[in-house]
């Protein structure tokens, strides 16, 4: 997916965006990994391990959703305001085809940012000896959440 030209509100964000990243136990757990941050665009790689499968050693629908969810998460974060956090407020997956590979690449990419809402779309793709396979597509609304003290940056 390409992104638009999008105005950066903090000159910051790719280090906002990694240390949040790196506060993410789910992000931990799934071995996950930083791959692309651009201003309206962020890409999370994985690698297939045993312990994120279901039953027929795919990856899981959950790991999937959960990785498409920060990707879409973080590239909203991407263009929101120095002293702004996110949260996800919905999302709805497509699961196209079984997540069967080697590595993933979870793709977020914000389709309209906006000042308290940003909507943007994921693609997740499977890689592996036959390349890459586009396995499952997330629409994702996000809000910028500022003046809470329990929800930081």
């Amino acid at each position: 997916m390409t992104s638009p030209a999008f105005e950066v509100k903090s000159p910051r964000y790719v280090e906002r965006v990694q240390d949040s990243f790196a506060l993410q136990g789910a992000m931990q757990t799934l071995g996950a990994r930083l791959a692309r941050v651009e201003p309206g665009a962020v890409d999370i790689a994985l690698d297939w391990a045993p312990g994120l499968t279901q039953q027929h050693g795919f990856l899981h629908a959950g790991m999937v959703a959960t990785a498409l969810d920060s990707a879409c998460g973080y590239a909203g974060f991407t263009l929101m305001a120095e002293d702004a956090a996110v949260l996800t407020i919905e999302f709805k997956i497509n699961l196209l085809a079984p997540a069967q590979g080697e590595r993933f690449r979870m793709e977020g990419r914000v389709l309209k940012p906006g000042r308290t809402i940003t909507v943007a779309e994921g693609r997740a793709y499977a890689i592996g000896p036959q390349g890459e396979k586009l396995v499952a597509t997330m629409g994702c609304t996000l809000m910028a959440v500022t003046g809470r003290e329990n929800i930081r940056n």
